[in-house]
């Protein structure tokens, strides 16, 4: 195809400390495996507050889109224009993990994922003055009016699938359901402590309601999640605030669960999370924080920890899972969120912040289908 080159919009961030701003940007057209999407909407997820750390400025963040194709490469097949597709992570297809179905263990992730210009060599992407700016952060950059990304992370989905609400099933979502169904493989009966109740952990309450956990607990300092929690599933809370050693508050007077979930990255949460798991036992951690976790080596015997990327999930195979659960009212996601027009991205960024939004979405071009 020739080269065209899309004028659009997008919420660009110039420094670690600084707000975004909505800026006017040109994208190029697709390289040959790439698709242009057209996004309706994207979630905003805490990693991308992590790109305040370890981004290359200026650049678009977002990770969470759902769109519509509007055009594609010369060497896609998959896709075509006017697909509807919800965007995830990058990965590069041809490592050891891509080809056997792992694609969340790809040797590539962070490079693809984590530097905001992906595998591409040179800008896709420039501001109104021609300065290059980084648009693939998570292989997507979505929040803009179009993005780039490649065919094998954006996953077609049902046309009567509500473009406005499915872009979380790209991360956070995914996540927190991926970490029991696949990570745990939860099984009816076996129970699990979820730290943290935001959108990844009520994910992950949902994720055990359906397999039929016997006992959830749910631990999170922000009252109106504990509540939603309990609404979703949840047979106990948990405030770490109240005084007293948390792992023995969240243990009571049951037995030691048989997984864990940490969201915090907290070091003395994700210690308790070790601590409330009984033999064998398994904590998964997800966070996207910095601090390590120190723990003695013997308090770990017959116990496994492991920290997992995207709920180790094959988006292309368990997104349509989601939605089916979804569809099946037995995943309600859509409770967990918030609408905000991409104009007020900073103050969703602070409701996420504070705790009083669970899930922000941001609405771009306003089009549910």
């Amino acid at each position: 195809m020739s080269a065209i080159v899309t004028e659009t919009f997008a919420a660009v961030l110039r420094s670690e400390d600084g707000p975004f701003e909505i800026e006017s940007i040109s994208i190029d057209s697709p390289a040959p495996n790439e698709v242009l999407v057209r996004i309706v909407a994207t979630g905003m997820c805490h990693t991308d507050s992590v790109a305040r750390v370890v981004g290359t400025f200026p650049i678009v963040l977002g990770h969470e889109g759902a769109g519509i194709v509007e055009a594609v490469g010369s060497a896609v097949t998959s896709l075509q224009p006017g697909d509807h597709v919800v965007l995830t992570f990058d990965s590069c297809g041809v490592c050891t993990a891509c080809i056997s179905g792992h694609p969340y263990n790809c040797f590539a992730f962070e490079l693809l994922n984590l530097s905001g210009r992906g595998g591409r060599i040179g800008a896709s992407a420039h501001l109104a003055d021609g300065a290059d700016v980084a648009n693939r952060w998570f292989g997507q950059s979505s929040f803009a009016g179009y993005a780039l990304a490649n065919a094998r992370n954006a996953v077609k989905i049902p046309d009567d699938v509500d473009l406005e609400l499915a872009g979380p099933l790209g991360c956070g979502i995914m996540t927190g359901a991926g970490c029991v169904l696949n990570v745990m493989q939860l099984r009816p009966g076996d129970s699990v402590a979820i730290f943290g109740a935001g959108a990844v952990g009520l994910s992950a309450v949902m994720a055990a309601k359906a397999s039929g956990a016997g006992e959830i607990v749910a631990v999170d300092i922000h009252e109106n999640r504990r509540a939603l929690a309990l609404e979703l599933g949840a047979d106990r809370v948990v405030d770490p605030a109240v005084r007293g050693d948390l792992a023995s508050i969240v243990v009571g007077n049951g037995s030691l669960f048989d997984f864990s979930l940490d969201t915090t990255s907290r070091p003395e949460v994700m210690a308790a999370a070790t601590e409330v798991i009984g033999r064998p036992g398994l904590t998964v951690l997800v966070g996207g924080g910095f601090e390590p976790l120190t723990l003695a080596p013997s308090s770990l015997a017959g116990k496994s920890v492991t920290y997992a990327y995207m709920g180790h999930s094959n988006p292309q195979v368990f997104i349509p899972r989601l939605i089916s659960l979804w569809q099946r009212g037995l995943f309600p996601f859509d409770r967990l969120v918030t609408a905000f027009p991409l104009a007020r991205i900073n103050e969703a960024e602070a409701a996420s912040a504070a705790g009083s939004a669970i899930k922000p979405i941001l609405v771009i071009n306003g089009e549910k289908r």
